[in-house]
C-alpha cells in the first residue's frame, strides 16, 4: 500500500516537472546547492544568526527582483529600479533627517508617515515616467529605463552631492531591525507581498492581461485591450515595489545614499532569468522568483563566509547569468519542435 502511494506521489512530481521544466531545474539546483553547502560549510552556514542575516538582506532585494520579473513578463525590462529606489530613499531620508521639519518626540509618527508617502509617491511617479515613455512614445523599454536610470541618479546626486543623508527618527530605525522571534518584520512584509502579487498575477484581470501582452502584444491590442494604459500601470506597480524596497533599505542602515544597492541591478535580472521569466515576455511565476532569490542568497552568504571579494562575486553572477540563458535556450529549442510535432499529428 505504501509503495503504491509513493509511486503515485512520484508520478505527480514527474508530471509537474514536465509541465514546467525551467522551474523544476531551478528547484533541483536549489536543493543541490543546499546539500553542497551543508557538507562544505556545516554549522557556519546553517546557524540561526546566518539565516536571520539572510532574511534581512532578502527583504529589500526581494522587492526589486519581483519588480524586474514583472517587467520581463511584458517582454520589457526596468533598469531604473535601483536608482528609483535610491532617489525615493533619499527623499524619505530628507523628511526624517530634521532638515525640512524639526523632529520632536510628539511628531515622530507624523514624520514617518510623511516620509513613507513621499517615497511611495516619488517611486510611483518614476514608474509613471517609464510607462509613458514606453507605452505612449514607443521608446524601447531598455532605452527608456536606461535614460531614466541616469536621470534619477542625477537628481539624487544633485540633491545630496553624493553624500549620505542620516535619519533622526529612532522608531523607524527600530522597525527595520526588529523581529518576531528570529523573523524580521521586513521579511514578513516581503512574504506577504509575494503572496499578494502571486494572487494578483494569477487571479486579477490586470494580472492576466500582463501575461497576454507578454505573449502577444498585437493579439492583446486586437482583443480590445488598452495596452498603453496597461503598460503604464505595470511600470507604476514596479515603481511602487521599488519605493517599498527604498523604505526597507533606509530603515536597515538608518541613512540613504545614491548608489547604495547598485549590485542589486544585475542580481535582480539574474533572479528573473533564473526564475524562468522569458525576456521576450509572457512566461514566469512568482514561485520561481522565490526559489531564485533563495538560491542567490544562499550563494551570497556562502561567498561571504568564504571571504570572496566583491569582484569575484560579480564574475560569478555574470557567469551564472550567461549559463542560465544558454540552458534556457537549449530547453526552449528542444520543446518547440515537440510542440510543432504534436500540432502536425493532431491535424492528421
Amino acid at each position: 500500500m505504501e509503495n503504491v502511494q509513493l509511486k503515485s506521489r512520484i508520478d505527480i512530481l514527474l508530471k509537474y516537472s514536465k509541465k514546467d521544466v525551467g522551474l523544476s531545474v531551478l528547484g533541483i539546483a536549489t536543493i543541490m546547492v543546499t546539500f553542497i553547502l551543508s557538507i562544505t560549510l556545516g554549522k557556519s552556514f546553517f546557524s540561526i544568526n546566518n539565516f536571520q542575516s539572510m532574511m534581512f538582506q532578502i527583504s529589500e532585494f526581494g522587492f526589486l527582483a519581483l519588480g524586474m520579473s514583472i517587467a520581463m513578463l511584458t517582454g520589457g525590462i526596468d533598469l531604473s529600479i535601483v536608482s528609483n529606489a535610491g532617489l525615493s530613499g533619499v527623499l524619505a531620508a530628507f523628511v526624517m533627517s530634521g532638515k525640512i521639519i524639526p523632529i520632536t518626540d510628539s511628531n515622530q509618527m507624523f514624520i514617518i508617515i510623511l516620509a513613507i508617502v513621499v517615497a511611495i509617491t516619488n517611486s510611483i511617479l518614476c514608474g509613471l515616467v517609464n510607462g509613458v515613455l514606453i507605452a505612449k512614445i514607443s521608446v524601447p523599454p531598455i532605452i527608456a529605463t536606461l535614460g531614466t536610470m541616469i536621470l534619477f541618479n542625477g537628481i539624487g546626486m544633485a540633491l545630496t552631492n553624493g553624500e549620505s543623508v542620516g535619519l533622526l527618527v529612532d522608531d523607524y530605525w527600530k522597525f527595520g531591525t526588529s523581529t518576531i522571534g528570529v523573523i524580521p518584520y521586513i521579511f514578513i512584509i516581503m512574504v506577504i507581498t509575494m503572496i499578494l502579487i502571486n494572487i494578483f498575477l494569477s487571479k486579477h484581470k490586470l494580472g492576466k492581461q500582463i501575461y497576454l501582452i507578454g505573449e502577444n502584444k498585437i493579439a492583446s491590442l486586437f482583443s480590445g485591450q488598452n495596452t498603453e494604459r496597461i503598460i503604464i500601470r505595470i511600470y507604476m506597480i514596479i515603481g511602487f515595489l521599488s519605493g517599498i524596497a527604498s523604505l526597507i533599505m533606509i530603515s536597515r542602515v538608518n541613512s540613504a545614499r545614491m548608489g547604495f544597492g547598485d549590485t542589486y541591478q544585475l542580481q535582480a535580472i539574474l533572479v528573473a532569468v533564473l526564475a524562468g521569466y522569458d525576456p521576450n515576455g509572457g512566461k514566469g511565476k512568482v514561485l520561481g522568483v522565490v526559489l531564485g532569490i533563495t538560491l542567490l542568497q544562499f550563494l551570497q552568504s556562502a561567498f561571504t563566509i568564504l571571504n570572496f571579494t566583491p569582484y569575484s562575486k560579480k564574475l560569478i553572477w555574470g557567469s551564472m547569468l550567461l549559463i542560465v540563458m544558454i540552458i534556457n535556450y537549449f530547453l526552449n529549442k528542444e520543446r518547440k519542435p515537440r510542440k510543432v510535432a504534436v500540432k502536425e499529428v493532431s491535424k492528421k
